[in-house]
């Protein structure tokens, strides 16, 4: 919503609550209010979803109401009222078990080829998500862009380990070699997706920044990454010894995003090495438009053991 107007799009918002951004105040899973709010509009960004941090907190229930139903909703209104397009936010979440390997096994190399195989209700529903933009694709013929999204939220982690083992901003420049983006290349990404919508027609794209990593690397990377790490970004040993940051040793995943780049033409701006240089300049690690955006929490409560409940 903020980098809309500067792509030459107008806007229109709707969320549950009211903001700065926020033109229309109601639930997805209301169809009328769905609707309403459809008539005019010439393609729909779908980023509403109950998150990960909401499984302790909301029941399956409300998961398929918002993530299935609610989606559903925004399709069919999207076919019968006209926009021309559908760009649908999803997550690499949806991969789930498929994101780990086995004891021995080498780092897992994340494409689009991957078979999901989600883990929790937020995978599943999401996955299902983007199963209906596929049904109401071929149905339709709607343009559905699915963007598997990897992290690009600021708050903290929900793991105490790696919370007492890295600093946020450690850890959250670390995760960009192989498994984080910085928010504004997913508003870029999402932006591209508008306009290549109509001709891609359906398609699922993985949106993280772009790994200084090959396929041929994740056997070291999985037991000894951090030779390999210094190897593509050997910049970094000094600044990080000077903030007294940690590197990673052993990486479980990367990210490929290939594909986006190629059929979206998106340039991500921002990766290991290019943030690297941003800390060795004293400029921060986010995107300005990170900074401006905040974190936005997803409960209104702290919990005793990180920012949400973990089962």
């Amino acid at each position: 919503m903020r980098t809309l107007p500067s792509a030459g799009h107008e806007g229109v918002g709707l969320d549950i609550s009211s903001s700065p951004f926020t033109h229309r105040v109601g639930s997805i899973v209301d169809r009328g209010f769905v609707e309403q709010c459809m008539r005019g509009i010439e393609v729909v960004v779908h980023t509403a979803t109950l998150h990960k941090p909401h499984i302790e907190t909301h029941t399956r229930q409300q998961f398929i109401d918002t993530n299935v139903s609610g989606t559903l909703n925004l399709l069919e209104a999207a076919v019968a009222l006209g926009p021309k397009a559908f760009v649908f936010t999803s997550t690499t979440s949806t991969f789930g078990r498929a994101l780990v390997p086995g004891q021995d096994e080498p780092a897992a190399w994340i494409t689009e080829d991957v078979v999901p195989v989600p883990k929790n209700i937020y995978g599943i529903t999401k996955l299902a998500a983007e199963n209906l933009c596929e049904l109401i694709h071929r149905k339709s013929g709607l343009p559905c862009l699915i963007l598997r999204t990897a992290r690009f939220f600021p708050d903290e982690d929900d793991d105490r380990s790696t919370r007492q083992r890295y600093s946020d901003g450690n850890l959250k420049v670390n995760e960009l070699l192989h498994r984080r983006a910085d928010l504004e290349d997913v508003a870029a990404a999402h932006i591209l997706a508008i306009t290549r919508a109509p001709v891609l027609g359906l398609d699922r794209m993985i949106i993280s920044a772009t790994t200084p990593f090959a396929r041929e690397d994740v056997a070291r990377l999985r037991f000894d990454a951090l030779p390999e790490v210094l190897r593509v970004c050997p910049d970094c040993q000094p600044e990080y010894a000077k903030r007294g940051w940690s590197l990673p040793t052993a990486i479980d995943r990367v990210y490929v995003n290939e594909r986006a780049r190629v059929k979206l033409g998106w340039r991500p701006k921002y990766d290991f090495s290019s943030v690297v240089r941003q800390l060795v300049r004293g400029e921060d690690y986010r995107s300005p438009l990170a900074r401006a955006v905040g974190a936005k929490m997803y409960h209104r409560e702290r919990f005793a053991d990180g920012p949400y409940p973990v089962a």
